[in-house]
């Protein structure tokens, strides 16, 4: 009886101790799962900063070119790289960047134009877009990159007369490249008792030249269809 009860504290003690044994030892690690690699992200310089352009933004888009920039300015009466401007020209000039230098002027008999804090800028012998140019060099002072454009309002300058027997008689704008042909077309053509056969072209400095319309008309002596100069006076009887 007494060995029965030492055997039975014994296997309690055992049992206790193999409890505690097992309480004690850290738990069996698991295998890792397996597990995919991240994925690769891209590198910060691929990211576009914050407020810059896309890649493949439309660089039209992002700066407009100066030439679409002025749509406030009224068209232009000529050709604006090829007219040359002289005294009486009325023309507009208009600077994108500042409005206190746009304004409309008349080109004075000293063949100049007064713009705001830069002063007389030459305009008489220039071509528009040559003036534009000159305007933008003095600008610089007060204007970062000024885009200027000049615009012919009328020309005033450079005309002709026609006088007599013709239906329009009258002065007309030396505008682009014209000849005695084409003045007389744009005045209207020639009354019933005209003299189309020897028709008189009076230039400035006191020569003359003659001109027969049935002629060229007719594909003959084509020489004489002579370019019109500024100030000439053309007379048909």
């Amino acid at each position: 009886m007494r060995n029965a009860l030492i055997i039975s504290v014994a296997a309690v003690f055992v049992v206790a101790g193999a409890a505690a044994q097992q309480q004690a030892a850290p738990p069996a690690q698991q295998a890792p799962a397996e597990t995919k690699a991240p994925e690769a992200q891209p590198p910060e310089a691929a990211k576009p900063a914050q407020g810059t352009q896309p890649t493949g933004a439309d660089p039209v888009k992002m700066a407009a070119p100066h030439q679409t920039r002025n749509k406030n300015v009224p068209p232009s009466a000529v050709d604006n790289s090829g007219y040359i401007l002289g005294p009486e020209d009325q023309i507009a000039v208009f600077v994108f960047q500042g409005p206190e230098f746009s304004s409309q002027h008349m080109i004075r008999p000293d063949g100049k134009i007064t713009i705001n804090l830069i002063g007389d800028v030459q305009a008489a012998g220039l071509s528009p877009e040559a003036l534009a140019n000159a305007i933008s060099e003095k600008l610089k002072t007060y204007v970062n990159d000024p885009d200027v454009t000049v615009s012919v309002l009328a020309v005033k300058s450079k005309k002709y007369s026609i006088n007599g027997e013709v239906n329009k008689p009258g002065e007309y704008p030396l505008v682009v490249p014209t000849r005695v042909f084409q003045a007389l077309v744009n005045a209207g053509g020639f009354r019933d008792f005209a003299n189309q056969k020897k028709i008189t072209i009076i230039h400035e400095d006191g020569t003359r030249n003659f001109f027969n319309y049935k002629e060229v008309l007719n594909g003959k002596k084509l020489e004489q269809n002579i370019l019109v100069r500024p100030g000439d006076i053309i007379v048909v009887k």
